[in-house]
C-alpha cells in the first residue's frame, strides 16, 4: 500500500538570472528543511532543468515554458491538515522575511496521485522508486481536450487504462527509467493561490543520464499521444539538484 495520496508540485521560473545560486541556497538549506517536520510530508525532491535539459524538451508550451525548476512534495493523509500545515509554514516564512523574492509559479498546487511502476531491474517495490536515489526525472504535463461525444468519453478513458496498463510498463523498460509515477488534479484539491486547470503529470525516475532518456522516450512519446484526448503542454528532462552544487546557469 502506497501511503502517499498526493504530489505537490511547482514548476518555477526564476525571473532574475543573477539569482539562480541564491534561490536553491534558500530553497534547499532554508525554506525545503522547515517543511519536513510537518507530520503528512512524507518526501521532498528538487531537479533542474538544466540548458541542455531545457534544450532536449519533446514539448515546450506556455505556461510552462519558463520554467528552470520543478519541486515535488509527496504527501500522506489526513490530506487536508497536510496542506493546511504545508501552507502556514510557507506564510510564517514568509512573514519573517524567508521567502525569495525573485522566483514565479508557473504552475503550482496539489495533484491526486494514481499510479505507480517500476522497472523489474530495479528490485524495489514500485511505491519505493522515489525513495531511491535517482539522477533525474522526465516529466510529462498534459491538459485534457474538450469533451465530446459518449464515444469520445469512452475512447478517453480507454487511452488512460493504457496509459497504466501499456505504457508505463513500456517506459520502465526502457534503460535508465526505473519507475513511473502518475498524478492528476482532483476538484478534492483546489485552493486559494493553487494554480487552476485540469492537468495530469506523469513522473519517470531515471537512473542514468536524463539526456540519453530524453532521446530514448520519444517514440514513446509519439505513441502515447497518437489520437490522444490530451494536448501536450511540457516533456523534458530535469536533473536531480545536488545540495551545494548550484552552478548551472553561472
Amino acid at each position: 500500500m502506497n501511503k502517499v495520496k498526493v504530489g505537490f508540485f511547482s514548476f518555477t521560473e526564476i525571473t532574475d538570472p543573477a539569482e539562480h545560486r541564491a534561490y536553491n541556497e534558500w530553497h534547499q538549506l532554508d525554506h525545503m528543511p522547515e517543511q519536513f517536520p510537518i507530520p503528512g510530508i512524507v518526501s521532498g525532491q528538487r531537479w533542474v532543468s538544466t540548458p541542455a535539459c531545457r534544450a532536449a524538451r519533446a514539448v515546450d508550451e506556455d505556461p510552462l515554458r519558463p520554467v528552470h525548476y520543478m519541486t515535488l512534495y509527496l504527501m500522506a493523509d489526513p490530506v487536508d491538515r497536510t496542506l493546511r500545515d504545508f501552507m502556514e509554514v510557507g506564510q510564517q516564512l514568509r512573514s519573517l522575511g524567508r521567502f525569495h523574492q525573485y522566483r514565479r509559479a508557473a504552475v503550482s498546487g496539489p495533484h491526486q496521485w494514481l499510479e505507480a511502476h517500476a522497472a523489474p531491474r530495479v528490485l524495489v517495490g514500485a511505491e519505493a522508486v522515489p525513495y531511491r536515489p535517482n539522477r533525474g526525472i522526465y516529466t510529462i504535463v498534459e491538459a485534457p481536450q474538450e469533451a465530446g461525444s459518449a464515444a469520445a468519453a469512452d475512447a478517453a478513458d480507454a487511452w488512460v487504462r493504457g496509459l497504466h496498463t501499456d505504457w508505463a510498463v513500456a517506459a520502465c523498460a526502457l534503460p535508465g527509467v526505473a519507475g513511473v509515477w502518475q498524478f492528476a488534479t482532483s476538484p478534492a484539491l483546489r485552493g486559494a493561490g493553487w494554480s487552476t486547470g485540469e492537468r495530469r503529470v506523469t513522473v519517470c525516475y531515471l537512473d542514468d543520464d536524463p539526456l540519453a532518456v530524453a532521446d530514448a522516450i520519444r517514440p514513446l512519446l509519439a505513441d502515447r499521444w497518437r489520437d490522444a484526448p490530451v494536448r501536450p503542454v511540457h516533456a523534458g528532462p530535469y536533473e536531480t539538484v545536488v545540495p551545494f552544487q548550484w552552478d548551472w546557469f553561472d
